[in-house]
């Protein structure tokens, strides 16, 4: 296919896609004439992967370029590549200068990871993030939030099982790096809302207010009205 046809496949404009092909984010199409390539399925899944990683992911094109110079590593585990990927999604925490209630908590992550049998490498930014979540409960005054560590890992680790698996059921490397992206990042939004959505559901239950079940949408809050 010609470019025109890419872009219109992808939805990447001509010159964006001219320009993933001069950094090397995309390879270049086979000339047939000076002035004229054709692209094919390689091409279009390879800026399918781009757009989840910008778009969905919310990275940046220098973070894509370092997935994608995984990706493009055949001596590389796949678990390395997903594990490049998905890393970059992680809600990366300013540095902090370490304190009593950041090192605690960074003792309680690792005895939660030893204790649950996590395989998880010691550089896995999940692990400094989630103790700097443990450590700033602590210094609010909430530190009994946190006992509900374990009830999180458990739903984490279901949640892990959905998003991976669906990563797996791809084709190549592209497709299934693409699906982790679009499983961790949009699995992220989607477990938002539906916290939000029991939220309410449990307020208005402890409460006392809010609709039935079978309450119609016509008669809803409007403008978020209700209970949360």
């Amino acid at each position: 296919m010609r470019i025109g046809e890419l872009s219109r496949r992808t939805g990447v404009p001509v010159p964006t896609i001219k320009y993933y092909v001069r950094e090397g984010l995309v390879p270049a199409g086979r000339l047939t004439s000076p002035n004229q390539a054709d692209y094919g399925e390689v091409h279009e899944q390879r800026l399918r992967l781009i757009r989840a990683l910008l778009d969905v992911g919310g990275l940046k094109v220098a973070a894509v370029a370092d997935v994608l110079v995984a990706v493009d590593d055949p001596g590389l585990p796949e678990h390395k590549v997903l594990g490049v990927a998905t890393d970059l999604l992680v809600s990366r925490y300013p540095e902090e200068e370490p304190d009593v209630a950041l090192e605690a908590a960074r003792a309680r992550v690792d005895e939660l990871i030893e204790r649950r049998g996590w395989r998880v490498g010691a550089a896995c930014p999940g692990r400094e993030s989630l103790a700097v979540a443990l450590a700033s409960l602590e210094r609010v005054g909430h530190a009994d939030f946190g006992g509900a560590l374990d009830t999180y890992a458990d739903a984490a680790e279901s949640l892990a099982v959905a998003d991976l698996d669906y990563a797996v059921g791809g084709g190549d490397r592209d497709e299934r790096v693409e699906r982790a992206i679009v499983g961790t990042a949009l699995g992220g939004a989607m477990l938002a809302s539906l916290r939000h959505l029991a939220h309410v559901d449990r307020s208005a239950r402890l409460h006392g207010h809010g609709q039935a079940p079978h309450a119609s949408a016509d008669t809803a809050p409007r403008n978020g009205a209700g209970p949360l």
